[in-house]
């Protein structure tokens, strides 16, 4: 018989990667929540989920437990192909730890799988979390990237990254870039996903002397940043990175691919369009439509980007401002690297 597992347990179990986390939960519900690192193999798709509740509601849990016995039997041999295809000892979970999770476990073991069920279900780790959020958990000493719109910070921080220094990427967490097109080409992650994902690196790092992280505002995309967060970020040192202007289009032009995503180019540009100078306006717009974006992107960093980032220069401290000037990625990287280093005075196991 397979046996429950507690949160805190797998938790502990997640830093060994000795197993593999199953939602059993339908595609939709997966889609809007999950753990971390989990991956989904539904005893119900999203249809059969609404049909089984309806029928729960409008006649009662028998008849509901029938039906969903009806739809899961027919189903049955390639849900237990899928578990099998995974090899590892399987943990699943569905919404409250219930009927679903309890279904799945049990004909997982009944075809001599090691499986184990966990308890409470996701709604305990959602609780988990939020718990660690309300504790306002300490942060470590924190590096902010900062600087123009194109000058690279977030491919210093995954270069940063690469080479194990301890990173918080918030614009990965959120998948979005943090700007008016900051989803261009993305799905944007919601607060309860964000939430997870941060205080599962706050956890890993929490005992690191330092932490990297970019310059964001309070909100990035459908997220936003716990309050003792943003105020620690803005209390830090910020490393303000300048780049040529080439560099800095060559940048946003690799990064946002716009030739592949012109329309929601344009569609965010209208969002913006009533903050610039109109002729100027207009001819960002005709460059848009004609796939100019060579032209384009100058036009909108000097009128719109680049402005709005001079404003917040003076927000911060001058002794919490270290200025990079560099002609490429490479020279920032070293420099970023070489301040870290003398400002920790320590040696990085890398």
């Amino acid at each position: 018989m397979f046996q429950d597992i507690e949160l805190l347990d797998l938790l502990k179990k997640q830093q060994e990667d000795s197993f593999c986390l199953v939602d059993v939960r339908s595609p939709q519900e997966f889609a809007e929540f999950r753990i971390p690192g989990s991956i989904n193999i539904p005893v119900f798709d999203n249809e059969e989920r609404v049909e089984v509740g309806k029928i729960y509601k409008q006649v009662g849990p028998e008849a509901a437990k029938e039906k969903g016995l009806e739809i899961f039997s027919i189903k049955l041999p390639e849900f237990i192909a899928a578990f099998q295809a995974l090899g590892k000892e399987k943990i699943v979970y569905c919404w409250r730890g219930g009927m679903r999770s309890k279904t799945a476990a049990t004909v997982v073991d009944l075809m001599g799988q090691q499986v184990s069920r966990l308890q409470g279900g996701i709604r305990s780790y959602r609780q988990w979390v939020v718990n660690k959020l309300e504790q306002q958990p300490s942060t470590p000493k924190m590096f902010v990237l900062n600087g123009y719109t194109g000058s690279g910070k977030t491919i210093l921080l995954h270069r940063l990254k690469q080479q194990g220094y301890p990173v918080l990427d918030l614009e990965g967490m959120a998948n979005h870039r943090g700007s008016i097109f900051g989803q261009i080409g993305l799905e944007p992650n919601n607060q309860k996903t964000f939430e997870s994902l941060l205080v599962q690196e706050l956890e890993r790092y929490g005992q690191m002397p330092f932490v990297l992280l970019e310059g964001e505002s309070k909100r990035i995309g459908k997220a936003t940043l716990p309050p003792f967060l943003h105020e620690a970020k803005e209390a830090s040192m910020q490393l303000f990175i300048h780049l040529p202007l080439e560099k800095r289009i060559e940048n946003i032009l690799r990064e946002y691919n716009p030739d592949e995503h012109q329309a929601q180019v344009i569609e965010a540009f209208e969002r913006i369009r009533k903050h610039i100078h109109t002729p100027v306006a207009k001819q960002i717009a005709d460059d848009l439509e004609q796939g100019n974006f060579q032209s384009a992107i100058p036009l909108l960093l000097e009128y719109y980007y680049d402005p709005r980032y001079e404003h917040t220069l003076h927000h911060y401290p001058e002794d919490k401002q270290m200025h990079i000037h560099a002609d490429n990625l490479d020279e920032a990287l070293n420099a970023v690297i070489s301040f870290i280093k003398q400002e920790e005075n320590v040696n990085i196991k890398l």
